[in-house]
């Protein structure tokens, strides 16, 4: 049969499908009678067998776009799907993710390894070239004497709790800029993901230099690390995700591009996602704890609470792997174990 006749012949039956399709979204399935539902069913299986028959007969294009249409608002209407519990976000955060991560850990070390690498660069850069400071150090910081603010945040009485709530969701919005572009970028084969993380971390070896030739590096790692473990672990993840995409760019492993790659993204915005917890985190922490300097609050105070809340992150990223080998541990011990001799 050729296609004109094709369509002259079923027409009245897609048309007739269109017609319950309207009035399905209108009313929804429960306001249809017996007739007019199994009607729907049928007409929607004859239309998906119509479409195969367009598509493997290299049909017109806007029959096959009709089709296509027809069939994809019978199927939403057919298999409407879950909606999300508050059980499935709960188990995607505290499993789903941290799995996820353990399963992809080489991209997420990667991602660290180029962010502590571009921090090198700007630790070396100062130590070399002190003058270069205008183009290492964030505009910001440039006529900020250490020292001078050291003196300054322990005289004063600290910021009001709205300064410190507005502080953090700046800090968040920035933050989450800088991990959507490292995600983002991906897409070019990783390259603009590792550029992101590099040049994201030269402002912090620079900085790290400069506090640290005053003589005040404890002073600032009191200041990062409470809210820096956090901030900078989820901009490694968000770089971890968008290593992942780089990889369905360029490593297809016998599949088409474009399907490699949303494969890849399918993990990667999941990465991201649980990332958004991280950044919550940070934010609370660097717009109030971060920002009570000595003596209001002591560095060993602040670089202790820092190393507990890092602890807990990465016992909470890496509990996969914790839960695997007590698995494998408990399952060796109960091999090795005497068997009872029971009389």
């Amino acid at each position: 049969m050729h296609l004109p006749d094709f369509v002259e012949q079923r027409s009245p039956k897609w048309e007739h499908l269109q017609q319950l399709l309207d009035r399905a979204e209108t009313v929804g399935l429960k306001g249809l009678t017996l007739d007019e539902a199994r009607a729907l069913s049928k007409l929607y299986r004859g239309a998906s067998s119509d479409l195969l028959w367009v598509r493997a007969r290299g049909g017109a294009a806007e029959v096959s776009s009709y089709l296509n249409d027809l069939v994809g608002r019978a199927y939403a209407l057919t298999y409407p799907g879950r909606r999300p519990r508050w059980a499935d976000f709960t188990a995607f955060v505290l499993v789903g993710f941290p799995e996820l991560l353990v399963a992809e850990w080489r991209a997420f070390v990667a991602a660290w390894a180029l962010f502590l690498v571009g921090a090198g660069f700007g630790w070396l850069g100062m130590t070399f070239d002190p003058d270069a400071k205008p183009f290492l150090i964030p505009e910001q910081h440039q006529t900020l004497d250490p020292a001078k603010r050291a003196a300054r945040e322990a005289a004063d009485d600290g910021a009001s709790a709205d300064e410190q709530a507005a502080f953090s969701a700046f800090l968040m919005r920035n933050n989450i800029t800088v991990s959507f572009l490292a995600f983002a970028t991906g897409i070019s084969a990783g390259i603009g993901t590792a550029l992101v993380l590099f040049f994201n971390s030269i402002p912090l070896g620079s900085l790290a230099w400069w506090y640290h030739s005053k003589n005040l590096g404890d002073w600032f790692w009191a200041w990062i690390l409470p809210h820096g473990i956090p901030e900078l672990t989820a901009i490694c993840i968000a770089g971890q995700a968008g290593f992942l995409i780089g990889r369905g760019v360029i490593a297809r492993r016998g599949m088409r591009r474009r399907d490699a790659i949303r494969l890849e993204a399918l993990k990667a915005v999941k990465l991201v996602l649980g990332a958004m917890s991280l950044f919550v985190l940070a934010g609370l922490i660097e717009g109030t704890i971060s920002q009570i300097h000595p003596p209001r609050l002591s560095v060993e105070f602040k670089i202790g609470f820092a190393l507990l809340v890092g602890a807990a992150v990465y016992l909470y990223l890496f509990s996969p792997l914790l839960r695997r080998r007590l698995a494998a541990r408990g399952a060796s011990n109960v091999a090795a174990a005497p068997l009872l001799n029971v009389r």
